[in-house]
């Protein structure tokens, strides 16, 4: 994710178990864009161990064409475009999930860069604009350019990350393309997957916002389908991760305000897992100092209960 899922915040992950790959923010793409240096440092240093994908955003295709070339000069799995991107100053710029109100111009887009990425070329989607029946267009001029990996996020445009997700349409993707499909939307706990997995067909699981919100999930993935004992951190685990993660995402050099303010972004994820009143968001959010911020996390983290880490009201993990 844009601004958060950054080579420092891969590099924590990766000490957590980490996932089996990982996508870049993506590159803007336009006619004068040059490849953001800070993104491509997540390829050219990616500390995982496993395989990086680069992610590109655009609607103009010769510039499109010629960033996918670039890219492929570096050490990447796969090109991938994204078509779901909710947020609305991308898609009112027809970029993103706003590429979706335009079909002719998505397959226009996918044959240029089919014939122009040599390596593995992959898409990210929503299941539409404003609506699902759109689905029904996008899925045959999806098959029809030879994907590699089409990853469905289960919600329109519009539904941005409200309602809940229409896991049915990732299912109909699974049944009509010739590629893998990896499900997006929701996954939040070993349990959740399972269910996701079973109820899709899907391949696999891409995992955004939970992973930041509960940086052993993909471990706990892991633990359930092997069938042994799923880790459950404690508060004080948490309270640690936290701390790790300022370290690792803050800049020294940057005024304490301005780290303050990024943790901030960090924790409007976590946050809907340490507690349900909302409370603990609250205070977070009228904090300055790094010293005020710490005090409310030990406030609400320094314990040994066991904290699951998903969203309040869902259900529990098993």
């Amino acid at each position: 994710m844009q601004d958060v899922t950054d080579l420092p915040f891969w590099r924590l992950m990766a000490q957590y178990g980490g996932a089996d790959v990982y996508f870049t923010e993506y590159f803007r793409v336009h006619p004068t864009s040059n490849l953001d240096p800070g993104i491509l440092r997540s390829i050219t240093e990616n500390p995982t161990g496993r395989p990086a994908v680069a992610q590109m955003i655009g609607n103009d295709i010769p510039a499109l064409v010629r960033t996918a070339r670039e890219l492929q000069e570096y050490p990447i799995a796969a090109v991938d475009l994204n078509l779901g991107c909710p947020a609305p100053v991308v898609y009112r710029k027809c970029a993103g999930g706003g590429l979706l109100r335009e079909p002719e111009k998505v397959d226009a887009i996918l044959g240029a860069l089919r014939n122009a990425v040599r390596i593995p070329f992959t898409v990210k989607t929503r299941i539409g604009f404003d609506s699902p029946a759109a689905f029904e267009q996008l899925l045959p001029i999806f098959a029809k350019h030879s994907l590699d990996l089409l990853t469905v996020h289960g919600r329109t445009v519009a539904e941005m990350y409200g309602p809940a997700v229409h896991y049915e349409f990732i299912a109909q993707a699974v049944a009509a393309m010739p590629c893998a499909v990896l499900a997006n939307g929701n996954v939040s706990s070993a349990t959740g997957a399972e269910d996701v997995l079973r109820d899709t067909g899907a391949r696999g699981l891409m995992i955004g916002r939970a992973a930041i919100r509960n940086p052993w999930l993909f471990r706990q993935i892991r633990e359930h389908r092997r069938g042994i004992k799923i880790f459950i951190p404690s508060g004080r685990d948490v309270l640690d991760y936290v701390r790790r993660l300022y370290d690792a995402v803050c800049s020294p050099d940057a005024r304490e305000a301005s780290q303050v303010q990024k943790m901030k972004k960090y924790m409007n994820y976590l946050g809907a897992g340490v507690e349900p009143t909302g409370r603990f968001l609250h205070e977070i959010r009228r904090v300055t100092t790094r010293s005020d911020f710490f005090h409310v996390c030990q406030e609400f983290l320094d314990n040994g209960q066991p904290m699951p880490l998903q969203p309040f009201g869902m259900p529990g993990m098993k």
